[in-house]
């Protein structure tokens, strides 16, 4: 009997630590689970939401920061660098860098900036921000090159609207509801995006959360893409003949003029 009764005693002392949890339950959800790229896709906005409970599903008794990072499909990419060769006026490729994991979309909203939340360690387990993305480099590695390198590809997907960076993105009311916006550009590419949700308190991810979102192609578009991964060869013998025919075509009309 005594067995017993420590057994149980055991139990009840670990169910009470259970639920004395006292971490936060993240709902996230997204305003369309399925984007639509179709012709004249000029962009979108997508809206990223939720709610901040504590485990009875009570309103969280502490204060949270909340980070929201939406991250698409990622792809190998190989950068070149352009040198100039002053003698002889032209550009030429000189050194490259390759990367294995690169995200073709990657943006950040948070409701601080990411340095006042969390340290250097935590961002870059979490890759939190553009600074800490793990863009996995290949072949012989010279770190202060890899750097230059990354920060190049960085800046120029920031430029091209692909990779974004939002502080104070993220709006919390009432310690609740939270909510982002993310400005989706035109040339974003197709797949499956993950949007994940962090509740971070005194430096520390205590929650996180996921959404999916799927951009996709439809009409022409759609028959085109998958024309080109299907049958790549033919895809490619059709778009020379068709640029001939346009520019035979293109002749003639001058020529008549």
């Amino acid at each position: 009997m005594t067995g017993v009764r420590i057994r149980i005693a055991l139990a009840i002392t670990a169910f009470l630590a259970l639920t004395a949890q006292r971490d936060p339950i993240l709902v996230p959800e997204v305003s369309q689970h399925e984007i639509q790229v179709r012709q004249g896709f000029t962009g979108t906005e997508l809206l990223l939401f939720g709610a901040i409970l504590d485990p009875d599903g009570s309103r969280a008794s502490a204060d949270y920061d909340i980070v929201v990072v939406l991250k698409g499909p990622t792809e190998a990419v190989r950068l070149r660098e352009k040198e100039r060769l002053k003698w002889a006026g032209i550009w030429v490729n000189a050194d490259s860098s390759s990367f294995r994991s690169v995200p073709s979309f990657y943006a950040v909203a948070s409701s601080s900036p990411i340095k006042n939340i969390v340290d250097d360690r935590t961002a870059a387990i979490y890759e939190l921000g553009l600074d800490f993305l793990q863009l996995s480099p290949t072949g012989p590695i010279n770190p202060a090159e890899q750097a230059r390198f990354a920060a190049g590809l960085v800046d120029l997907r920031q430029r091209e609207g692909l990779y974004q960076q939002v502080p104070g993105g993220v709006t919390i009311r009432d310690k609740v509801l939270y909510q982002a916006r993310i400005a989706i550009p035109s040339n974003v590419r197709t797949g499956q995006y993950t949007a994940e949700t962090f509740a971070i308190t005194q430096g520390r991810v205590i929650a996180s959360a996921t959404a999916e979102v799927e951009v996709k192609k439809l009409g022409f578009e759609r028959l085109v893409a998958e024309q080109a991964e299907e049958s790549s060869v033919l895809y490619g013998l059709f778009a020379v003949m068709l640029s001939l025919v346009m520019g035979w075509g293109a002749g003639r009309l001058f020529a008549l003029v």
